[in-house]
């Protein structure tokens, strides 16, 4: 199994907890949703959510998405995982409380 993470305002994922995807801002926004690898989560955190409460960390099993998932160039030229479309809530195999 390959995991990797979003993080998500905790009120973001109640609004969305009777569908069985999770749509992030980004994918209408962007055409994706962020995702990171294990190691680039803290960086992430500090980088674009250092001022955001009650956030959430989703743990992602590649292996059961649905949609296209890439891993694409970004921030300092590191590859971010990148999900072409709505996250199917049964590859959130952890949701892990954050602050």
């Amino acid at each position: 199994m390959s995991l990797i993470y979003h993080i998500v305002p905790a009120a973001d994922w109640a609004s969305q907890k009777d569908s069985p995807n999770y749509e992030a801002a980004s994918l209408q926004t962007e055409g994706f949703i962020h995702l990171s690898q294990k190691e680039q989560v803290g960086a992430t955190l500090s980088r674009y959510y250092a001022t955001v409460p009650d956030l959430l960390l989703l743990h992602v099993d590649t292996t059961k998405l649905k949609h296209e998932l890439k891993y694409e160039l970004a921030t300092n030229n590191e590859l971010f995982p990148h999900l072409y479309g709505p996250l199917n809530k049964d590859a959130v195999i952890e949701i892990e409380q954050l602050n």
